[in-house]
């Protein structure tokens, strides 16, 4: 099957409830049956970033396959990289179903999900099972339990235990899904969880809320930079509801993702870039539906954008419809590679 064919069948999903056609696409995808596609197909969209070789900026966002179960067919649709996670310690149920809404007015989606997983030793098990060398590099989200979390200790026990099985970690400190966790977004609480890490073997990444103002935004940003953070991803799903929103779910509790979060999320994108000027990449996700929007996240300061809920509307198809117009972009205004571009709105 080709990742177009995947995509003609995508609608038929919507006639299931969304967490469950999210499964369903799981094990499609791990049956092998969305196909394949090039990752490498335009050299202009090669780059290194955090030391990593990419064959594009495009990545498939955390959340997606958060129990690693379909690595390796997510990357052959021509991902040039992939998050998977989030995981915690401990395996936990995440909170009561229903807990996925689409908005497809909107196209959006709210979940509150909780950090539904299956635990650290379920995810190790998965990541050592992969065959290497993998085809493009793979970043795990990571975070804490509901119950009995200590994040100074947490964090630093998974990074140890997954580094050595992944090309980079993510500290997840932005769900608005579990009580208390986007409180370690200040200042302080992320400067002891940092501090707390123990010497890299791989990147850290730490990803954040749209919500935070820029009175908050960039001291966590310096505190990041301070303690050697590779990258930044921004952001995660947004608490607001935009006065915009038709769909009928849009008053259902959860973090909001999809179209309705690409203004909000891009323009935090461009206040980081102006604050740290290159010093440490970012990572543009939310409402990344077209090459435009995917553009527009570069230009911002993205050195790397990710998919989520697009991908989930549009389908496998949506990768190398991004990719080839994301190359003829970039060659419209004359640029040779893509992190020339990185920054150019800013």
């Amino acid at each position: 099957m080709t990742p177009a064919l995947a995509s003609a069948l995508t609608p038929l999903m919507r006639l299931m409830d969304a967490e469950t056609a999210h499964g369903w696409a799981l094990r499609a995808l791990g049956a092998g049956l969305a196909g394949r596609s090039a990752a490498n197909a335009h050299a202009s969209l090669a780059s290194e970033v955090m030391g990593l070789q990419f064959a594009n900026p495009l990545g498939l966002s955390a959340g997606f396959d958060k129990n690693a179960v379909a690595v390796l067919p997510l990357m052959r649709l021509g991902f040039g990289f992939l998050e998977a996670g989030s995981v915690t310690p401990r395996p936990q149920p995440g909170n009561p179903r229903p807990r996925i809404f689409r908005l497809e007015e909107d196209q959006g989606v709210i979940n509150r999900l909780g950090f539904n997983n299956a635990g650290l030793d379920a995810f190790l098990a998965r990541l050592r099972a992969l065959p290497r060398p993998l085809p493009a590099p793979l970043g795990a989200n990571v975070g804490v339990n509901k119950e009995g979390a200590v994040p100074e200790r947490d964090y630093p026990a998974l990074y140890t235990a997954i580094a050595p099985l992944v090309d980079y970690i993510t500290i997840n400190v932005s769900s608005p899904n579990t009580p208390g966790l986007r409180d370690l977004q200040g200042e302080a609480a992320l400067n002891g969880i940092l501090a707390a890490m123990p010497p890299r073997s791989v990147p850290v990444l730490v990803k954040i809320a749209p919500d935070l103002s820029e009175a908050a935004l960039l001291p966590l940003l310096d505190v990041c930079m301070a303690h050697g953070v590779a990258g930044v991803i921004i952001s995660n799903t947004t608490l607001a509801r935009p006065e915009t929103l038709r769909s009928a779910a849009r008053g259902e509790a959860g973090g909001l993702s999809g179209q309705p979060l690409f203004e909000k999320s891009t323009a935090m994108l461009r206040m980081a870039r102006r604050h740290t000027q290159g010093r440490i990449a970012l990572v543009g996700v939310g409402g990344v539906a077209s090459a435009e929007q995917a553009y527009a996240k570069i230009r911002a300061g993205a050195a790397l954008v990710q998919l989520y809920s697009g991908f989930a509307y549009a389908g496998p198809a949506l990768v190398p419809r991004i990719l080839d117009g994301l190359a003829a972009l970039l060659a419209r205004d004359g640029f040779a590679h893509v992190s020339q571009a990185v920054g150019a709105d800013a």
